[in-house]
This record gives structure tokens, sequence and C-alpha cells, in this order.
């Protein structure tokens, strides 16, 4: 399996959302919680299990250079880091 860290993409495998891209923001031990940044915000992301979800090995540029500057992961980022792969 993966090692999944924030700022990957990942593609639900499982539940109504299958085949949709999103960005992983925090992960946990057995979930992960991803933002689509508009359905799934940062501020209120969507808890899936890890065995839910395939981890992309690449973290879009937008957003990989939101987490390189430091600046806090926002939707506009994830919108254009998913429309970047799309």
């Amino acid at each position: 399996m993966i090692n999944m860290e924030t700022g990957m993409l990942a593609r639900s495998l499982a539940g109504h959302d299958r085949g949709k891209l999103y960005i992983i923001i925090r992960v946990e031990a057995e979930y992960v919680w991803v933002a689509d940044g508009r359905c799934h915000t940062t501020a209120n992301p969507k808890k899936k299990n890890k065995k839910h979800i395939q981890a992309i090995r690449r973290i879009p540029e937008p957003v990989k250079e939101a987490l390189v500057s430091g600046e806090p992961l926002t939707d506009g980022y994830i919108i254009a880091g998913i429309e970047s792969e799309s």
C-alpha cells in the first residue's frame, strides 16, 4: 500500500463518489480526510477509509507550491490542483 501524505491526489474506489478525484488533507491510522474544494471543502472534508481510496503518487503543482511556502491549503489550491490533473 502507498504511504499516503497530505497534498496527494486520491481517487475514490467505493461509495456514491466512486471515480472522483480528491486531495488528501489529513491522514490518520485507518482514515484520510479528503477535499475537492467544492462539495467537500477544507472546512468540511470527507472522511474515507484508506481501503476505499487509491492514492496517486503525485502532488499537483498548485498544492505543492502552497505546502512548500507554508501557506494553508485553501479550496482554491485544491480546485486548481484537481483541474490541473483532469
